[in-house]
């Protein structure tokens, strides 16, 4: 699977904010809402979903429609599937959960999914600024990467564990896996099959008028990728719309992350290690100022020097 880094100088909501969701696909991400528009975007004029005050394409990536997009160099190739910024800081995501979010479990089983198998955590929002926000809507939905503030992931009541994660996915900066710049490479798109004026969706980014530029992840199109479209998504007549080169056809998965998706995500997060403190030196740390001593932290304050522990970003006494 190639996962790749994309700068991008507008910001780019994924989500699924869907008004009538259409029971012919097969995954609640990707989705024919009812009105269908033309709109110019950075000079080029192309078909979107229209929801509110934001343009979808993809199915389920929404875009701002007060953006501009980007200049691009002479010679620069667009590639895709990831974001080159809009990564949480010390691969920690922090979030919040909606109290009337039916099925919490989804959250939680998909949040400790994430966290076994790469070196992002998340951590119960308390105060931060930045943060996920799961909570119910039409459809399945997230924004692309860090934004900034809190930025929901919605969850419908048909958004199943798996779904959670690949929205997920999106939040910590991946794009759909059938986005990418080499696709064509690995598979046919069937625009025959298409519902006519959804073509646009199977742009991938060299063809896109998102276009940015990007470094691969991985070798290869990962077909059991989490991140990837069902071969039947946008289908007007029951035949895929995407199979493989060689015709056959592939199955899609909301089970969990497969090894390509944890190699691209780990090389875009990789594992952080504890700095080296030296015994005997202060040093400031979230805010406090803490002693290391025999490979521990003190902390001289109304009760003394006292012993304490930093657990997610915040002090305790021991």
């Amino acid at each position: 699977m190639k996962k790749l880094l994309l700068p991008i100088l507008f910001i780019l909501l994924i989500g699924c904010e869907k008004e009538e969701v259409n029971p012919q696909v097969d995954n609640p991400e990707v989705a024919v809402l009812s009105e269908l528009i033309k709109t110019d975007f950075g000079g080029m004029e192309f078909n979107a979903q229209k929801a509110n005050d934001h343009f979808i394409v993809e199915g389920d990536i929404l875009i701002p429609g007060n953006v501009n997009a980007r200049v691009h160099q002479p010679g620069e190739k667009p590639k895709s599937a990831a974001l080159l910024n809009g990564f949480w800081q010390d691969n920690t995501v922090y979030y919040a959960i909606d109290p009337f979010l039916p099925n919490k479990y989804r959250v939680n089983d998909a949040i400790e999914h994430w966290e076994e198998h790469t070196n992002i955590k998340f951590v119960e929002r308390t105060s931060e600024r930045d943060y996920v926000y799961f909570t119910t809507g039409n459809g399945c939905a997230s924004y692309l990467g860090k934004i900034g503030g809190g930025q929901k992931i919605t969850l419908a009541r048909g958004c199943s564990t798996g779904n959670a994660i690949h929205e997920i996915g999106h939040a910590i900066g991946l794009w759909h896996e059938q986005s990418r710049s080499d696709r064509d490479e690995y598979v046919t798109v069937h625009y025959d099959n298409v519902i006519e004026g959804y073509e646009y969706n199977f742009q991938n980014f060299s063809d896109s008028f998102m276009t940015p530029n990007g470094q691969n992840l991985t070798d290869k199109l990962d077909f059991p990728s989490i991140m990837m479209y069902s071969a039947y998504s946008f289908s007007k007549n029951g035949l895929p719309t995407i199979t493989k080169l060689n015709g056959d056809l592939y199955y899609t998965q909301r089970s969990g992350l497969s090894p390509g998706d944890i190699e691209g995500v780990n090389k875009i997060y990789p594992e952080i290690g504890e700095p080296e403190y030296i015994n005997g030196k202060w040093y400031t740390i979230h805010g406090l100022t803490v002693l290391r001593f025999y490979n521990q932290w003190f902390y001289s304050g109304r009760y003394g020097m006292k012993g304490v522990v930093l657990i997610n970003g915040i002090w305790f006494y021991r």
